[in-house]
């Protein structure tokens, strides 16, 4: 007989409750099943692999407890295809033998056994066996819930990502509006306008507005920071500066309640500056370069507002930087800032543009720099116009960055084409 010392009869409370023996013989049946069912365990048997296979089929035990030496299938093959059942759970698998060979058991082992006991079972090994196996099972159940747990926030994350994504493809086409004139004619010159964020949203915005036949506003704007945030700055400052609503637009002024008439640039960054100082929710800051532009007489009044220069691109090839620097908008709350004044003459280019553009890391390590934005213009000029200009610029610079597949910072740019309609065919450069 079997000691019965120190063997709880109490139904266990862990993860192996349900066991099922498997054994061709009925005498060890009987004795298995009694050992286990003292101790508490809910004991199944199988006279036979294939109907072992049948009832894990339909309900899958804690433990399987099987002979290895039976007849149509053995307790390997029946280990083997145990472990290839769709099981949404771990069960532990103790094949008992005769059999104390390293090479055997090794066999075993590649087939999916989890422990060996030999023959005659003795009960204290038995159940310190299975109170091995109780330890790995419970941890298998535990690290089987945390996958789920993890599938099922990973799931849901997916869901929030979706829909944010959704959100900011909309955000995207929302921002994309703020431009919806990328090339237009105004007078004998033409504007066109770059905007490509770097991510859904971004911060840059450029724009123009035409308050008379002959007069223009242009500026390229660049908010602090990317994304979400900085996109929101920029869709207020859009409408600090709409050219649909000539009466919210801060840089016109009614005359005579008959007619808008455009303020000097420095007074426009002084009040947008204003603005956004006086605006406790907007933390942000941004750069500007605003051009008011009389293109009858080719007089140009620019503020720039520590943004990039803006760069001209005479006729006859020679090329300036205009500005010397200045204070963003929306940083200090008392502020002046300089005004420039140049000329442009028939032919002549003007471009502004963000910092996307110099500071992009081409290959090599380098920065293109202001002066390698000046050479790409210039290249990009010989054998384009328009928008055409900046299609081919965007094009020259990603083909040109250390890393091609993703943009560093938002890139625009406005360029002023100064009287080429009618003199488009004298131009040389």
């Amino acid at each position: 007989m079997q000691p019965k010392a120190d063997i709880s009869p109490e139904a266990p409370k862990g993860a192996i409750q349900r066991v099922l023996i498997v054994d061709d013989s009925r005498l060890q049946l009987r004795i298995m099943r009694s050992m286990l069912a003292r101790w508490g365990y809910d004991v199944t048997e199988a006279d036979s692999g294939a109907k072992a296979l049948e009832i894990c089929r339909a309900d899958m035990p804690d433990l399987v407890l099987s002979d290895w030496m039976m007849p149509e299938m053995d307790g390997l093959e029946l280990c083997r295809k145990f472990r290839g059942l769709n099981a949404d759970r771990y069960g532990y698998f103790i094949l008992l033998t005769s059999k104390s060979e390293k090479g055997e058991i090794a066999q075993g082992l590649d087939a999916g056994a989890d422990d060996f006991l030999t023959k005659p079972v003795n009960a204290h090994e038995l159940r310190a066996r299975i109170n091995a196996g109780e330890r790995l099972v419970s941890m298998e159940r535990e690290l089987h819930e945390k996958n789920r747990e993890v599938s099922e926030a990973l799931s849901e994350l997916q869901t929030i990502h979706e829909a944010i994504d959704s959100d900011l493809r909309q955000a995207r086409t929302i921002q994309q509006s703020l431009v919806p004139e990328r090339v237009c004619e105004v007078a004998t010159s033409r504007i066109s306008l770059l905007l490509q964020p770097c991510g859904h949203v971004g911060g840059d915005l450029v724009g123009m507005f035409r308050p008379g036949y002959d007069r223009l506003g242009l500026y390229s704007i660049d908010v602090s920071g990317h994304g979400i945030t900085s996109a929101m700055v920029t869709a207020r400052v859009a409408g600090y500066l709409s050219s649909t609503f000539p009466d919210q637009n801060i840089a016109l002024e009614k005359r005579f309640e008959r007619f808008y008439a455009m303020r000097e640039p420095a007074r426009t960054a002084w009040l947008l500056n204003q603005r956004l100082s006086a605006d406790p929710g907007v933390e942000e800051y941004l750069t500007m370069a605003y051009v008011a532009a009389d293109l009858r007489t080719g007089k140009m009044r620019m503020v720039q507002a520590g943004h990039s220069p803006p760069i001209v691109l005479r006729a006859n090839g020679q090329i300036e930087f205009i500005g010397n620097g200045g204070l963003p908008i929306g940083l200090v709350d008392e502020v002046s800032y300089d005004q420039h004044e140049f000329r442009l003459e028939t032919g002549d280019l003007m471009l502004l543009y963000s910092d996307g553009f110099t500071e992009a890391v081409m290959k090599g390590g380098k920065m293109l720099g202001e002066d390698g934005l000046a050479d790409m213009l210039r290249a990009s000029t010989r054998h384009a116009s328009g928008p055409d200009v900046l299609q081919d610029m965007f094009w020259r610079l990603t083909q040109g960055m250390e890393d091609s597949s993703s943009l560093g910072d938002d890139v625009s740019a406005a360029l002023l084409e100064f009287d080429v309609i009618e003199a488009a065919s004298s131009i040389e450069f």
